[in-house]
């Protein structure tokens, strides 16, 4: 019970210091911006563990950060197999092959508008098709390797992709484009010069939205099969088992593949589109 109220108390001061940096005239300084996340994140951690251990609770229902952390460097060879065999092969051979395919229809769609009427409604429906369905006819049809997890992911990325791409190039106005045409500006010359940078934070946002999708997809295909690796099998095998701790492992690997995968291609986002209303510094 007293590790329970100190947990409390130590949430209400993190509360109290993320205010007054947050509130006070030093909150637009860059190490604010950076410490307000890590205190944050730092007192959740300290109270799961504190909580946890408190209260006795089994390590098959919910292990504390510090056996996570501990089970997590005891086996970073295994887990680095598993990420290379899920993100570095699944998910983002799907990712690139799902996004670039979604970028040239979206590029078609715009060149010849009736394909906006046939494709559109068409991956919408693809959409919708519930992953857990879909992933094990892929994974029949592409074998146990990571193929068939990159066609789960083309499947889950492309439709976003394709709508974000479709609206922003539908972006510029018809004074620009009206411009453009007393310039005798060719379609792919009013493209490349117009209607492709107007799009780039649509695209950028489609990017960033995939690389969850792309994580989720792989992940959830290899409960459906996969060779000895992966971190879905990883998870699966692990859970039979009641070795939480690794499960947490596995989802720490994935959930920090993630981050740094979103981090770059917001960073790329922000080199792209610089003068951009969303990117200028206030």
């Amino acid at each position: 019970m007293t590790l329970i109220l100190f947990a409390l108390v130590l949430w209400l001061l993190g509360w109290a210091l993320n205010a007054v940096l947050a509130n006070g005239p030093w909150r637009d300084l860059r190490l604010t911006q950076i410490a307000v996340p890590l205190i944050f994140g730092a007192t959740v951690l300290a109270m799961w563990e504190l909580i946890v251990r408190g209260a006795e609770v089994p390590r098959v229902i919910l292990p504390p950060p510090s056996e996570i952390a501990e089970t997590f460097g005891a086996n970073t060879a295994l887990l680095w197999g598993d990420f290379v065999q899920t993100i570095l092969k699944g998910a983002l051979s799907g990712y690139l092959m799902g996004n670039i395919a979604a970028f040239l229809t979206a590029l078609l769609i715009d060149r010849w508008d009736f394909l906006r009427r046939g494709l559109l409604p068409l991956g919408n429906f693809m959409a919708a098709l519930p992953i857990v369905g879909t992933a094990p006819i892929l994974v029949m049809w592409f074998g146990f390797g990571w193929q068939s997890k990159a066609a789960v992911v083309v499947l889950m990325v492309y439709f976003p992709m394709l709508v974000n791409t479709v609206a922003g190039l539908s972006e510029t106005t018809a004074m620009q484009r009206d411009l453009m045409k007393t310039y005798a500006a060719s379609w792919g010359q009013t493209l490349m010069a117009l209607r492709l940078p107007a799009a780039l934070p649509f695209i950028f946002n489609g990017l960033k939205i995939t690389t969850t999708l792309a994580l989720v997809g792989a992940i959830v295909a290899e409960f459906f099969g996969s060779p000895t690796l992966g971190l879905g099998f990883r998870i699966s095998t692990s859970i039979g088992q009641l070795d939480l701790a690794l499960v947490w492992s596995a989802i720490l690997t994935a959930a920090l593949a993630g981050t740094a995968f979103y981090g770059v291609m917001a960073w790329l986002e922000k080199r792209a589109t610089f003068w951009h209303a969303s990117q200028r510094k206030r």
